[in-house]
């Protein structure tokens, strides 16, 4: 305070003692002023509930609008980062699931490594279409419901078609609050000894069948798959796996939101098993003679 004053007699005229005096009283009222906002000392922490909610009301999270649950809230309009088409086939004792790696950032190829097929359990494996990010938050929902299976342990596991089931009730439930989850789910399992393969949408509309594609692949492999079931009704799982790769170069060629790197779960009585990212093998030779696009 000594030095402040002893400045401020320098700069003002020395007969003006009183408005050193004024300045000096207004130099410690803002001084008490910012410690009283700061606390009772102005080098000390701010509290840990500082700015918290009244009771009852929400906490106001940095970059989040305050105010009640009434006002109108964005929805998702349409997907962001999306995968394409899955296809499903049963085979003589199992099903078999497919999908590619592409995530698509709209029409760009962005990114390269999205594994769009997980195994569940023992039992059941599921591929998934559309955006990825509700993909990945569902998936980990589904984690903890298998996670609180092991943690029970009761001798029960979940069973395809409860999961089918599940996901039915959860995309319907979101749609009904006009905030859909934007998938196709391609479900695929062993129930009592019988192969298992249905397929759930965004609105949660669902159906089973022995053949399923979904995106792109409704146009272009459905019919493929239809064929093929209808020529060798009892196929082995290799004939399953060579009709499904052949689609998947189909897509691959005629399909913009494709790409040749896919994942492959076969779901039998022995259990699951999703392999590792393989690569088609194109043959692009013919290309020259394509018009029309």
């Amino acid at each position: 305070m000594a030095l402040k004053a002893t400045l401020i007699r320098r700069i003002c005229p020395p007969c003006d003692d009183k408005l050193v005096h004024l300045r000096l009283g207004m130099t410690k009222r803002v001084n008490t002023t910012e410690m009283a906002h700061l606390g009772t000392d102005a080098f000390s922490a701010k509290s840990f509930w500082h700015n918290g909610p009244a009771p009852g009301a929400f906490y106001n999270f940095p970059g989040m609008q305050s105010g009640s649950c009434n006002k109108e809230a964005q929805r998702s309009q349409q997907p962001i980062t999306t995968g394409t088409s899955v296809l499903g086939l049963k085979f003589e004792n199992g099903v078999i699931i497919c999908a590619d790696t592409l995530g698509s950032y709209g029409s760009m190829a962005r990114f390269r490594d999205c594994q769009r097929v997980m195994k569940v359990n023992n039992n059941i494996a599921v591929g998934v279409g559309g955006d990825y990010a509700d993909f990945q938050y569902l998936k980990r929902i589904i984690d903890q419901k298998i996670m609180d299976e092991h943690i029970a342990d009761d001798g029960f596991s979940l069973k395809p078609k409860a999961l089918y089931t599940w996901l039915t009730r959860v995309m319907y439930n979101r749609r009904n609050r006009f905030d859909p989850l934007w998938n196709n789910y391609v479900v695929g399992g062993i129930q009592e000894g019988v192969p298992f393969l249905g397929a759930v949408d965004l609105r949660g509309m669902a159906y089973q069948d022995r053949h399923i594609a979904t995106g792109y692949g409704g146009y272009i492999a459905l019919p493929l798959l239809r064929d093929a079931a209808e020529k060798n009704p009892n196929m082995t799982q290799q004939q399953a796996k060579d009709i499904m790769e052949k689609c998947l170069e189909v897509l691959y060629y005629r399909d913009a939101r494709s790409f040749p790197k896919y994942q492959m779960a076969i779901v039998t009585a022995d259990g699951v098993t999703v392999s590792d990212v393989l690569e088609l093998k194109s043959n692009w030779e013919v290309a020259h003679m394509i018009s029309g696009f």
